[in-house]
């Protein structure tokens, strides 16, 4: 109710804008506790237990400022980034647009950030209440990305639950060329080489803008390699028909536009994968019925972010809330029964 009524005042500033005043909103409330580890939605994926399904997306919280304040907004997880090695400030202002006609959003953020310096720093006072991602990626101008990666998974192994490596964001330039096949089996080969005993997981996020046979190759990759899910999926480069004055915005479009293209992406994951890699399905997903039918596609988890911008920081409730009344309309004992049924 109260995210209704600021809504407009909300939507007169800049996106960009906006957005930081949310985060800093986020870290002067009192944080709420986590969702409790044990509730009808709880769940194991990737040897790691959820409270429930629905996780904040990366891109929200790219410096890892407030996870814990995203877990206590009812989120089962919170995925922090995504973080280069160095410090970037990203592509030049204005790059983030607000598509309200369409509930949608194009962004051109460019992985800015502080860098893994700053964010281990922070995140190494936390608490370790609920599941927390990190998202890695590299640096525009870096001379090796793969090794900008390693430096990720380095950097973070001690204070992840898991680790997103992201191939897939499309405002650094070439860097979705590392979802090729010779490209990917030298960076997830890398990986694996360097995890050691008892690191976290580490998932992959693939871009919704793959040729047909890209997901049997990209499966083939991470079971080979050993990594533990994958992640479907990031923006699209493509434009379905909008109704915003932004629409010809350069960048990544998500939002409810991307929910078709979304959710078909991964029905064809699953297609090849089965129950041989956990998928989290991402994108257009902004209420329970959305997040269902992507449980019952194959997500054994889920993530939203644009949705929250529409929605407000209830959204994670309102979903869980809805997924519950949907495990008992449809006779499951557990989230986990229901992923991949339909």
């Amino acid at each position: 109710m109260l995210f209704r009524l600021l809504r407009p005042a909300i939507f007169a500033l800049d996106p960009e804008r906006a957005h930081g005043i949310s985060l800093a909103a986020l870290k002067l409330l009192p944080e709420g506790a986590p969702a409790a580890p044990d509730g009808p939605l709880a769940s194991q994926v990737a040897g790691i237990a959820f409270a429930n399904p629905v996780g904040m997306a990366a891109g929200y919280d790219k410096d890892a400022e407030v996870p814990d304040a995203l877990l206590g907004l009812g989120f089962g997880f919170a995925e922090v980034g995504s973080i280069t090695p160095r410090p970037q400030t990203g592509n030049p202002k204005p790059r983030l647009f607000r598509l309200a006609e369409d509930e949608a959003v194009i962004n051109r953020m460019g992985f800015n950030n502080g860098g893994m310096a700053a964010a281990r720093d922070r995140l190494a006072t936390r608490k370790r209440q609920g599941v927390l991602g990190i998202n890695v990626g590299a640096n525009k101008d870096a001379a090796d990305r793969v090794a900008d990666y390693i430096t990720g998974i380095r950097t973070f192994a001690p204070l992840a639950d898991y680790l997103t490596v992201n191939i897939s964001s499309p405002n650094t330039p070439g860097l979705r060329d590392l979802q090729g096949d010779r490209e990917l089996a030298n960076l997830l080969g890398a990986i694996a080489a360097e995890r050691q005993a008892g690191d976290p997981p580490v998932f992959l996020k693939v871009a919704p803008d793959l040729d047909p046979d890209a997901p049997g190759r990209i499966v083939e990759a991470v079971v080979k390699h050993g990594l533990a899910g994958i992640i479907v999926s990031n923006t699209t480069i493509s434009r379905p028909p909008l109704h915003s004055p932004h629409a010809g915005e350069a960048g990544g479009l998500s939002g409810a536009p991307l929910r078709d293209l979304a959710l078909q992406r991964l029905r064809d994951f699953r297609a090849v994968a089965g129950d041989a890699v956990p998928l989290i399905g991402v994108g257009g997903i902004a209420t329970a019925q959305d997040a269902w039918a992507r449980i019952r596609a194959g997500a054994s988890l889920i993530q939203l972010y644009s949705a929250m911008v529409y929605r407000g920081p209830g959204i994670a409730r309102q979903i869980t809330a809805g997924l519950e009344r949907l495990m008992s309309q449809y006779g499951f004992d557990s989230i986990a029964a229901a992923v991949g049924t339909e």
